[in-house]
Parts: structure tokens; sequence; C-alpha cells
């Protein structure tokens, strides 16, 4: 693709990086073909190919207009299209940074800048979003059916093991996944505990940053990455294998804060290193001895989600593990689509996100699976509201499992 940036952007840091995101793309629409949006609306505006012609209309000084927005809006950032793209166009990184660029040409509307704001001052912070879902959950019969079914119920609660192998590895509580699901992290640390590591909370860590850098404010989401290289760095000298990540969502970021801070003297090294410190649970259990799990047969239907099998390109590597140690996997249609969930896509795009989780949740359960598994909260919690089927998470599973002598 031939481009012709305009100045304004080639005064950018990234000017570099975004032609060469561009001049990648050959056209030939095999990206459209596992894009869930496109397959739903059939608009080539709402496919990657289209999506990368308007952005390179607004990176080459072309007008841009709230329907170019709208369409880039509806964007899931879900990156199918990077793992179906055979020239390797890196279209999660020219979304992001192109949408940062037609938020400051296009001015929405005073609720939609409200609604956006309030996101991104609430659900990033334990102690803004805790109150207000425990309000919630106290509210719960008088709210709208919409909004009721995204209320879950308080989590069940594991204890936390002690401290006592010499193996460490950090994790970081994040933001909603902690009032959510803490049984997720504690169920995490029990596994680990049991195969000899002990996993320690980074308590003044908070959220990873995806929420507010998908959202355009993507200052907010360095100094959110600052935080969090701060407050691991201390366990990171004193020898931490790993920072294990238990939301696939959180992981992807995490392991792009190298590129987040790229441009930044003071932090650039560490982020580089803490990015590559940073694991996901199923890539630590797959380099490690299981024989201490006995589950019993169980039917289970694995929900991959784009952040693990596209942002992290770890597909297979969850289903691996449950097959290992005993459990049967159904079959499911189109695994490679999104649920809809994509972070606060379901409640900017409603609409678009029901409709993506019904065809889900129709493939997740044609096998007649027992239970759905996956590895992010956002899936989770999407996914319940639209099934009685228990949805947990696959970590929760071997948490539960009898522990062979």
């Amino acid at each position: 693709m031939q481009t012709n940036l305009a100045d304004f952007v080639k005064q950018r840091p990234e000017h570099a990086e975004l032609d060469g995101i561009l001049r990648n793309c050959v056209h030939c629409g095999f990206c459209n073909a596992t894009c869930p949006t496109y397959q739903l609306l059939g608009d080539e505006r709402d496919g990657p190919r289209g999506r990368i012609y308007l952005l390179k209309q607004a990176l080459e000084g072309e007008a841009v207009s709230r329907l170019t927005q709208t369409h880039l809006d509806r964007c899931l950032s879900c990156r199918s299209c990077e793992t179906t793209c055979p020239s390797g166009v890196k279209y999660g990184r020219l979304l992001d940074l192109g949408r940062e660029i037609v938020e400051e040409k296009v001015e929405r509307s005073v609720f939609d800048r409200l609604r956006r704001f309030a996101l991104r001052q609430i659900l990033p912070y334990r102690s803004r979003f805790g109150p207000l879902m425990r309000m919630l959950r106290l509210a719960r019969p008088l709210l709208p059916l919409s909004l009721r079914h995204k209320i879950s119920p308080p989590a069940k609660a594991y204890a936390w093991p002690a401290a006592n192998h010499p193996r460490k590895m950090l994790i970081m509580p994040g933001c909603v996944q902690a009032e959510l699901a803490p049984s997720i992290d504690a169920a995490t640390a029990n596994v680990l505990d049991r195969l000899g590591i002990s996993l320690l909370r980074i308590e003044d860590s908070g959220c990873c940053g995806a929420l507010p850098y998908h959202l355009s404010a993507h200052k907010q989401a360095r100094a959110m990455a600052r935080r969090n290289i701060d407050a691991c760095w201390p366990s990171i000298e004193q020898g931490a294998e790993a920072i294990v990540m238990t939301a696939s969502g959180c992981g992807v970021t995490l392991k792009e804060y190298g590129v987040l801070l790229q441009n930044d003297a003071d932090y650039k090294d560490k982020a580089q290193r803490f990015a590559g410190l940073c694991k996901d649970i199923a890539e630590m259990l797959a380099e490690e001895d299981l024989p201490r799990f006995g589950v019993q047969p169980r039917k289970i239907a694995f929900q991959s989600p784009c952040t693990l099998q596209h942002g992290q390109q770890l597909n297979g590597a969850v289903e691996a593990i449950l097959q290992r140690i005993g459990f049967q996997l159904t079959p499911v249609q189109d695994a490679h689509l999104c649920c809809g969930s994509a972070g606060v896509y379901s409640l900017l795009q409603p609409e678009l996100s029901n409709s993506l989780r019904g065809q889900k949740l129709q493939h997740l359960q044609a096998g007649q699976p027992e239970l759905i598994a996956t590895a992010n909260i956002g899936c989770l919690n999407h996914l319940q509201a639209g099934t009685s089927t228990r949805v947990a998470h696959w970590i929760e599973l071997l948490n539960e499992s009898e522990e062979k002598p």
C-alpha cells in the first residue's frame, strides 16, 4: 500500500511504525473472512480491510467524520484478523494509534464523552469499582433486566496458601476481577502451591491499562503501566520467576508494555524486562509436571478468549492441559470468533455484543457440556449473563480437583 502521511502524523514518535503497518497491507481481504463484525454486518467498513482504508485516510490528513469513528468503534480489537493475515499486518496496533488520532479530530456527543470518562475513572480502580458493585448487587432486583444480568453474585472464596516455597512468582490483583471473581487468583495460588510454587500478590499494583488504552486514553494507560512496573520491581530484582496472569485480556496488554513505553527513556528497558516475565497461567503449567491433579471425567466446552488465541498466540494451550489431566472437551464451531465481551464493548455496543454472545453460546452448548470454561474474566461474566450453564475459569477446575497420592 502506498502512503503519504500528513505532516501532523510525521511529528508523532510512532509515525514510522504507522507507515510500516499500512505498507504491509496487500488488500487481500482474507481478514474479513474471520472478522466478527464483518460477518454480522457485511459492510466493508466494518471489516479490517475497510477500517485500514479509513485509518489511512485519517493519517494522510483527509477529513474524518463521526461515521469514520462509528466504524472504528464497532471493532472489537479481537485481532482475529492478525492471526489470519498472511502479511503480518499489526492491525491492533494501527487501530489503537489511529483511534487516538481520530478522537482528536472528531468531537463525541456529551453523553458519549461522559460515558467513556466514567468507564475510565471507575472500572480500572478497585477502590471505586468494588463499592459500586456491592451497591448494585443490593439494588439488583430493581435494575432493568439488561443491566441485572451483568451483576454477578459474590464469588466463592478460597483460602490463600502461605508462601513457604523457595520458588516465587508474582500476581497482580488487577481491577474488576478482584471484585467479580477473587476466587480465580486464589485458585491459581492453590494450584501453584501444590506444585511447590508460592504466588505473591502485589497489592500496590492496579489496572493493566488495557481499558483506558483501548478508549484512546493513552496517557492514563502509560501511567498505569509505570505504576505496575514500580510495584513489581523490588520482587523482580529479588528473583521472582514470573508475573503470572489469569486474565488473558490483561496478559496481552502486560506483554506489550515494551511497546507501550518504547518512547519513555526512563522506563523502556524496565518495560521490556517486565513484559518478558509476564506469563499466562497456561504457559506456566505447560512447563510443569501435573500428576497431582485427579479429575472426574467431565464434558467441558472451552471458550478460548481472543486475547489468548489471537493476542498472545496461545491457542490450544489451555485445551492441551485440560485434556492432559482428564477432561473431555466438546468441539466448538467457529472457536476463533469473539464472544462479544471485548473489555467494555458489551457496554458501548450492546446490540452487536449480544448478537455475538448468542452465536458463541449456541456453538459452546451444541455438544451439551456440563460447564463452560474460559480464561478471561470479561468473557466469563459476559457469557454467564446469557446462560444458566455454569461458566468458570479453567484454573478453578484444577483447584477443585482431588489431589492424587
